[in-house]
């Protein structure tokens, strides 16, 4: 599938979308919002995709917000289906993807940017980036999930003090905060994520995807994670890649996962 403002290219079980926006800085618009939906969907449905990662073009930003001139004259409705729309067709997408998704984050994740990269299931940033949701200097919140998930991965207190200062924190406060798990160089950034992708693929996808689900029903309002875990822990002794792991570990050999 060709794409206008982003790339997306597989190589060795990873495929990696990047926004090509860099222009605007990679920022996000209802058409880069269609497009990302769409190369989440198409990566997720291939079997042969075992990691996804989501990074922006060129060496100053992720993505840098969204882009203001598409709503600025939005009504209040027009602007609750702004957001409705965005969370589902792509960041509540992306967070409940059974496929594993790694945001690298390289340069400035602001706004959209930064809720795009929380929707991932865990973020590695360069040494160079800048993190923030700037919403309330603009007149209005964070609407793509950045009020949830900022609180779920920094706590209560440092969300509400970065959302209402409206301010940046750098890489190395952001991984002392959990926002990001690792920090590295602009230059090692990829191979670094590349590497921790090679890890995740030598085990089961079945088996992730099932731990996807249950992490992310302990932070669903009226949803018992424990109860979503029995579930999806007896669902596993069923599959394919459960008889296969345990005859590997009985016969001291390396589990080849059919992912079924």
């Amino acid at each position: 599938m060709s794409y206008t403002n982003i790339l997306s290219d597989f190589s060795n079980g990873i495929t990696t979308i990047t926004i090509n926006r860099p222009s605007k800085l990679n920022a996000l618009n209802s058409a880069t919002i269609q497009e990302l939906h769409d190369a989440f969907d198409n990566a997720n449905e291939d079997h042969d995709t075992k990691v996804i990662i989501i990074t922006g073009s060129g060496e100053k930003a992720f993505v840098a917000g969204a882009d203001i001139s598409e709503f600025a004259d939005f009504s209040e409705a027009e602007g609750g289906k702004l957001a409705a729309q965005g969370q589902a067709l792509l960041f509540d997408f992306v967070a409940n993807l059974g496929t594993p998704v790694i945001a690298a984050v390289n340069g400035f994740a602001l706004g959209g940017g930064l809720e795009l990269a929380m929707a991932a299931h865990f973020r590695v940033a360069s040494d160079n980036a800048k993190m923030g949701l700037p919403e309330v200097s603009l007149g209005v919140i964070p609407g793509y999930g950045g009020t949830q998930r900022l609180p779920q991965l920094v706590g209560k207190g440092r969300a509400m003090e970065l959302i209402m200062t409206a301010g940046m924190i750098d890489a190395n406060k952001a991984q002392s905060y959990g926002l990001v798990n690792h920090v590295t160089t602009l230059e090692e950034l990829i191979p670094f994520v590349e590497k921790i992708s090679g890890k995740i693929m030598r085990n089961s996808p079945v088996a992730i995807s099932a731990a996807i689900n249950a992490i992310n029903a302990g932070f669903e309002n009226g949803v018992d994670g424990f109860k979503a875990e029995i579930l999806e822990f007896g669902n596993c002794f069923g599959t394919e890649d459960f008889k296969e792991g345990t005859q590997a570990f009985l016969n001291k050999r390396k589990a080849e996962f059919p992912g079924k």
